[in-house]
């Protein structure tokens, strides 16, 4: 039996400039449209990962979703995506077990190796290195979260019977990994309980679940649609919200470029810098009435057996403007799936 279709935002948690506000005030505000997302019966809550970003982009995602659990009371949580290559393994197991404790079970965790060369050399982790890395640092992880005392010597990580204490609430925590190529989707395949990240890598993550002898209903599946909106009025959504979606797509398409080869990502048409105009025509920002949510949900789970699909909470706008967005949306396309 397939599962449900869930949904959920993403927040960034980021501050541009041209909008800037007292910090405290911005992640107070986040917080409450978090909580008030419950309230309309949304399902999840995911924070990402980035850092030294001029626009304060969440560089802690863990401390972030702490912050929602403590908010809230059903929302699954986690992070969207976390970069691995930056953690300590036994660091990172432990924090997660005791993240899981406080929200009650609630925490599913997503990871990535991360696409920025200077993100890497800002933790002092060699970039060219980071799938390794991350390879190591899953195989002590799982372990760890099943309870067992890990010693392990690789070429990354050299530890001597780690354990954590407490463990997660259910005995592991679920994991997603993203990625784009072909080697990220294998090691989804192998170390990870699903796949985050677009709808056209999921026959990807299929072909590689079968080489490894797994079932394909037993992969799990999450995508993230972060700039698609439900409005009665599209054009009037549009003159509303694309500027601060406009930044998300630049900041995005210059850090994508900086070291493009390693992204994995071919089509570089959403990927570039632009100007307002240009995005309004561009048909990123994927505006929908209701009713032509529903249809596109349909059809996205024709292809694949989405369990969740996750927006986002635009940077910039003050979220008790986006409020009415996420409640039309509430009340008018997740019936559909309930």
């Amino acid at each position: 039996m397939e599962p449900k279709l869930r949904f959920g935002y993403l927040y960034d948690f980021r501050n541009p400039a041209q909008w800037r506000r007292p910090w405290a005030e911005l992640y107070a505000d986040i917080l409450d449209f978090a909580a008030h997302t419950e309230s309309l019966g949304f399902h999840g809550a995911w924070v990402p990962e980035h850092h030294a970003a001029d626009d304060g982009y969440m560089p802690s995602p863990l401390v972030a979703l702490a912050a929602i659990a403590a908010r809230t009371k059903r929302l699954k949580l986690g992070s969207g995506i976390a970069l691995a290559p930056l953690y300590h393994p036994v660091r990172f197991a432990e924090e997660c077990a005791v993240l899981d404790h406080l929200s009650g079970g609630r925490l599913e965790m997503a990871v990535a190796i991360g696409y920025r060369r200077r993100e890497a050399e800002g933790y002092g982790v060699d970039f060219s290195k980071r799938g390794s890395r991350t390879d190591e640092f899953l195989e002590i992880v799982t372990r760890l979260w099943r309870g067992e005392t890990v010693s392990f010597a690789g070429r990354h990580f050299r530890i001597e019977n780690a354990r954590i204490v407490p463990t997660p609430t259910r005995g592991r925590i679920p994991l997603y990994l993203g990625g784009f190529n072909e080697k990220a989707i294998a090691r989804t395949a192998k170390y990870g309980d699903g796949y985050f990240g677009n709808l056209d890598v999921v026959d990807l993550y299929v072909e590689k679940l079968r080489e490894l002898g797994k079932p394909p209903s037993e992969g799990r599946i999450r995508i993230q649609g972060l700039f698609t909106v439900v409005a009665h009025d599209p054009e009037q959504a549009m003159d509303e919200l694309a500027p601060y979606f406009l930044h998300v797509n630049n900041t995005y398409g210059e850090w994508l470029n900086e070291d493009k080869a390693a992204t994995g990502v071919n089509d570089s048409h959403m990927l570039e810098p632009m100007t307002l105009d240009a995005f309004k025509q561009s048909g990123i920002l994927n505006i929908l009435t209701p009713a032509q949510a529903i249809d596109s949900f349909r059809a996205m789970r024709a292809k694949a057996p989405v369990e969740h699909f996750m927006m986002m909470l635009p940077p910039g706008l003050p979220p008790s403007r986006f409020v009415k967005y996420a409640e039309v949306f509430a009340r008018e396309v997740m019936p559909a799936f309930a």
